[in-house]
């Protein structure tokens, strides 16, 4: 999923699309490519929207990746998940990857645990500290009596990757040519009572959409590119 503006990394996004913000002598999306041709995939469909010729021209068919490339055109915005009600030639199971994340996650093995546990959907997830740099305040239920104070309290999250594997199921949730984010597939998804499940990922991963995390990112990948890019990848 490429088609977003990108509006956290501004003023970055303002000339390039989110995906194409350097890593390295790249960008992202090719970092992302190669790692999953290293893991064994071949096709990959790229949704594109916002500034997609500039997509499309660094990437191309992408046989200098050794993949088959594919786009899916997005006529107005579709949000993170709202493209593959339009995908014809999805495989049975298949992963869908934001187009802002870089991780060292072995794609392969959650595409095949995945496959083993029969679920419809299996989201990648990730424990993240969240420090809230203020005071935080705590009232009765119904009132304004101040009944608990937190100062800077930190909050251990577990959080969407970003990366996920789907049943072609999913798409029945999805309703066509509309927008629909990742947010309304998993209330849907829950709402329905479908198999669902988490996967913890605990080794690397950023949200190159957070400047932060972007910044800890290069910073990583300027020390240990091999961490990201094994040998062949």
């Amino acid at each position: 999923m490429v088609g977003g503006k990108g509006t956290r990394l501004r003023p970055f996004t303002h000339i390039l699309p989110k995906p194409l913000v350097p890593v390295g002598e790249s960008s992202i999306l090719e970092l992302v490519l190669r790692q999953l041709r290293f893991f064994g995939f071949k096709h990959v469909i790229l949704s594109v929207g916002h500034k997609a010729e500039l997509i499309m021209a660094v990437v191309g068919d992408g046989k200098r990746f050794g993949l088959e490339i594919t786009y899916h055109h997005e006529a107005s915005p579709q949000g993170t998940i709202g493209a593959l009600s339009a995908m014809a030639d999805l495989d049975d199971n298949f992963l869908v990857m934001n187009g802002d994340i870089c991780t060292n996650l072995d794609y392969r093995e959650l595409l095949t645990a995945h496959i083993e546990s029969g679920a419809v959907a299996t989201i990648s997830t990730y424990r993240r500290l969240e420090k809230i740099e203020l005071g935080v305040l705590h009232l009765a239920a119904g009132s304004d009596r101040i009944v608990g104070f937190e100062e800077k309290p930190v909050h251990d999250l577990l959080v969407s990757m970003g990366v996920n594997a789907f049943q072609r199921a999913v798409c029945d949730f999805i309703p066509p040519d509309k927008y629909f984010g990742f947010d309304n597939l998993m209330l849907a998804l829950i709402e329905s009572g479908a198999d669902a499940r988490s996967r913890l990922f605990e080794g690397t991963w950023h949200d190159i959409g957070r400047p932060d995390d972007y910044q800890r990112m290069l910073e990583d990948f300027e020390t240990r590119p091999s961490h990201y890019l094994p040998e062949g990848a």
